[in-house]
């Protein structure tokens, strides 16, 4: 046998194990899970999720979940919890504590003291005859027959359930607080949808130079305004008005019309009546204009005054696609 083929099998077992656990998770949708996410819904506090090992990892993971999904969240590694953290949890806060076994040493000391400050507790446990089960107010159960790893002892299948069943808590969350892409944006400012949401074309267009000539000009005027403002356009005004754009491509097709181009003015090559995008416009809309129309260059305007161009390239390097 190839080892090619071990990887392949290996990796497909593996994949298989998880899901079918992730499958058997569906049962684990009941009376508590309904009850856990009314709770977490209807609460002041935060949510403190805690857990050691490989379900730390995880508990990271959840509470990123909850962040960027409305539910305010904070990780608490149970070993440091025992030894000062846990004067991270409020009063009002609702304690998740995440474990396989439910019997970790770590957990059943964090256990009393969380239920001897009265914040609620939540077991994500995968084993419901535990001490972290019989303790706590309501238990989601994450419980799998089996881990993918060959000798049923590397937490795979495991983990995999935990998180399964975190995303299913905050996506339940995010659905009955109906929860937006626009409320999701504002969380991530820096990511891609949150530029799309709130990136304007002045924020891009103001840090280019604003290429511009007369009307009246000469084209070998024309070409050093294109070159040095390196946006591949230049805007064509008249009357302090914006009357047509020059581009590269207009260039190229006017050189081979015209040898004799240079005794041409910039308003007998330009495009007349361009199409233009407001500064406050959203840069996904002009990404959207440059698409439909096959450009690549928009000139801006700030109502009836030109300032300036947003180029392609711009929105791309934002990551805005």
């Amino acid at each position: 046998m190839s080892i090619e083929k071990n990887i392949r099998d290996a990796a497909l077992k593996a994949i298989e194990n998880e899901h079918l656990a992730i499958k058997k998770l569906m049962g684990s949708v009941d009376g508590d899970f309904v009850k856990v996410v009314r709770l977490l819904l209807k609460s002041k506090g935060r949510v403190i999720v805690t857990g050691i090992g490989k379900t730390a990892h995880i508990a990271q993971k959840i509470v990123a979940t909850f962040n960027s999904t409305g539910t305010p969240a904070i990780f608490m590694h149970a070993a440091d919890a025992i030894h000062g953290d846990l004067g991270i949890v409020r009063h009002d806060d609702v304690v998740i504590a995440i474990s396989k076994s439910g019997e970790t040493p770590e957990i059943k000391v964090l256990v009393p003291l969380v239920k001897g400050r009265k914040n609620t507790l939540i077991a994500l446990v995968g084993n419901m005859d535990s001490y972290l089960a019989r303790q706590s107010d309501y238990v989601i159960n994450a419980s799998v027959e089996k881990e993918a790893c060959p000798n049923n002892l590397a937490p795979t299948s495991s983990t995999t359930a935990q998180l399964v069943m975190g995303d299913a808590l905050a996506v339940s969350l995010l659905e009955l607080r109906g929860f937006s892409p626009a409320d999701f944006a504002r969380f991530h400012p820096g990511g891609a949808l949150g530029k799309k949401m709130f990136l304007r074309v002045s924020d891009l267009s103001s840090n280019n130079l604003v290429p511009q000539v007369l009307a009246s000009e000469n084209m070998s005027n024309v070409i050093i305004e294109i070159s040095s403002k390196r946006l591949g356009t230049t805007a064509v005004i008249k009357n302090n008005e914006l009357i047509g754009v020059i581009t590269d491509g207009d260039l190229r097709r006017m050189i081979q019309k015209y040898p004799n181009y240079q005794e041409l003015m910039a308003e007998e090559v330009m495009t007349k009546d361009p199409m233009t995008v407001d500064a406050d416009e959203m840069v996904v809309n002009a990404l959207s204009l440059m698409r439909e129309n096959n450009i690549t260059q928009l000139p801006v305007m700030e109502g009836e005054k030109y300032v300036g161009v947003i180029h392609l390239h711009d929105i791309l390097k934002e990551g805005i696609f």
